[in-house]
């Protein structure tokens, strides 16, 4: 018999979920069975498949102990520096300036060295993860931005703060504003684009329409302002309505004005003049901008970072 006792975390999730994420090597079929039959009791009692679990709860599961094996935690984390340039932090939320060139998730290089891993570095060494005795939890990134672009990223703390932050990103009520140059004048100086961006899973490169081109097309919509114009480069302010993959670099581009620097999406016309090393593209700020009540995060409502 073990038994597990739940966190500030791990509360709020179901049973159900929460069984199946802590013991992977059992079955929906058996562990639906063993809560039916009381061999995975909540508190001594048994309990519904869809049980919300409260803090201090206790999980007794008398299940064969080839099947009471918790899913191994990594450690890829401590391999990466613990140092970050941090912008704000709290008990519930982390915002660091990434810097230009580091991945924010694993990928096929299989580096250890990503923003992810920096970020539970840092805070397992500040003593604020216990990756050790945490069931489930992990510091999380609630957006991402690509390898090549720099500037602020959000990372949550604790489990509610990063359900509350997921839904406000799908809610919109996040807003991320970035600065970039682009080749040529744009007219008009500032406006919405309206358009529809199609990923290539395999190339990994996405195309943009003024119309969906299969099932997949998703629409995306673009917010720029020009702040000034030298030597045929626009300096913009850009706003993401829609966050899809690529979606200011190939955005830019369909509209005849990729940004400087941009190798992936451009033109002829300007392909020979990229000739740096990254894009001219950095996510300088943030804002949230709720539009109701966050219960631990409700002290954020239109606070704004910037770098």
């Amino acid at each position: 018999m073990q038994t597990i006792v739940i966190n500030k975390n791990d509360q709020g999730q179901r049973l159900d979920s929460f069984i199946k994420k802590t013991y992977p090597k059992i079955s929906l079929s058996l562990l639906y069975r063993y809560i039916r039959t009381k061999r995975i009791k909540v508190n001594g009692k048994k309990c519904g498949l869809n049980y919300r679990l409260s803090l201090g709860d206790k999980i007794e599961s008398y299940i064969n102990d080839e099947l009471l094996v918790k899913k191994t935690a990594t450690t890829d984390f401590l391999l990466a520096p613990d140092k970050l340039d941090v912008v704000f932090e709290d008990e519930n939320i982390l915002v660091v300036n990434k810097p230009v060139g580091l991945v924010v998730h694993d990928d096929e290089s299989q580096n250890v060295d990503t923003l992810t891993n920096r970020v539970q570095h840092y805070l397992s060494n500040k003593g604020e993860w216990d990756y050790q005795n945490e069931n489930s939890f992990v510091p999380s990134l609630v957006h991402r931005l690509d390898r090549n672009t720099g500037g602020l990223v959000i990372t949550a703390k604790n489990a509610e703060s990063l359900k509350i932050l997921n839904q406000k990103i799908k809610d919109r009520e996040i807003d991320k504003y970035y600065l970039c140059q682009v080749y040529g004048i744009i007219d008009p100086k500032q406006g919405t684009l309206h358009d529809y961006l199609t990923r290539n899973t395999k190339t990994k490169i996405v195309t943009v329409t003024k119309k969906p081109i299969s099932d997949i097309s998703e629409q995306i919509i673009t917010e720029y302002k020009t702040l000034n114009h030298v030597n045929n480069i626009s300096t913009l302010e850009i706003k993401l309505i829609t966050g899809k993959t690529h979606q200011i670099r190939a955005h830019m581009a369909f509209i005849g004005h990729p940004l400087v620097g941009e190798k992936k999406y451009t033109t002829a016309t300007f392909s020979k003049l990229n000739v740096g090393q990254f894009q001219s593209l950095i996510a300088n700020r943030l804002v949230f901008s709720f539009k109701s009540d966050t219960g631990i995060l409700n002290y954020l409502k239109n606070k704004s970072f910037k770098i």
